[in-house]
């Protein structure tokens, strides 16, 4: 019995050294610099200490972690230029990936440009003919309730109802028309401007001109 007794003495008295040799090893010091510019090893580390950054030694003094200063307010709004320079570096070879996909030479982009112009030209020109066809109809019809109105007869309402038709048919038309000449124009620029890309990226100039009516560039 008195045999079990000092084993497991001995066994528990060992354990207990080893906890107490790590527990003293995780609380370790701290290695820092002052406000004075003094290096201190203390077992505490100051709030303010922490932002200048410090070191973590265990219990032979050797230092286990290096903590480093916090970021100034420059070195954060630097790091935050940083990462939205790079963000704006992905999509930028994002975009320029699906524009290769589409061109793969400046002349291409112009060609499909021009095509594009001439569809959205040819329907503002048939716009444009309905627009006459439907203006001679409004012409004859408003002929005819000026020639009723001077001989002293009451134009009929269907005439006042045609003629009223007639003239919003013009406008709804017109505001067609307007719109699609934003949308030529928005669609020169959204070209232009991958055809300067293109120039960029493949190192080809293009040789053809950007306004297809045009002769000279």
């Amino acid at each position: 019995m008195h045999k079990r007794l000092t084993a497991f003495s001995a066994t528990a008295s060992a354990l207990l050294l080893t906890l107490g040799v790590v527990a003293h090893t995780k609380a370790g010091m701290y290695r820092y610099t002052d406000e004075t510019g003094q290096v201190v090893i203390s077992n505490t580390i100051p709030q303010q200490a922490t932002k200048r950054g410090y070191d973590i030694l265990n219990s032979n003094g050797r230092v286990v972690e290096v903590i480093p200063p916090a970021p100034t307010e420059d070195e954060i709004a630097a790091r935050e230029a940083e990462k939205q320079r790079q963000e704006e570096l992905a999509i930028q070879r994002e975009q320029d990936a699906k524009l290769l996909k589409r061109f793969s030479h400046p002349d291409q982009a112009i060609r499909a440009m021009h095509r594009k112009l001439d569809e959205l030209r040819g329907l503002v020109q048939l716009k444009r003919g309905n627009i006459s066809v439907i203006s001679s109809q409004l012409d004859s019809e408003q002929s005819r309730a000026a020639n009723m109105e001077r001989s002293g007869q009451k134009i009929p309402d269907a005439t006042l109802d045609k003629i009223r038709r007639l003239e919003s048919q013009i406008r709804d038309i017109e505001r067609e028309i307007s719109w699609q000449n934003q949308e030529t124009d928005a669609l020169m620029q959204s070209y232009e401007e991958d055809v300067k890309r293109l120039e960029k990226i493949t190192g080809e100039t293009r040789t053809l001109p950007l306004d297809p009516d045009s002769t000279a560039d």
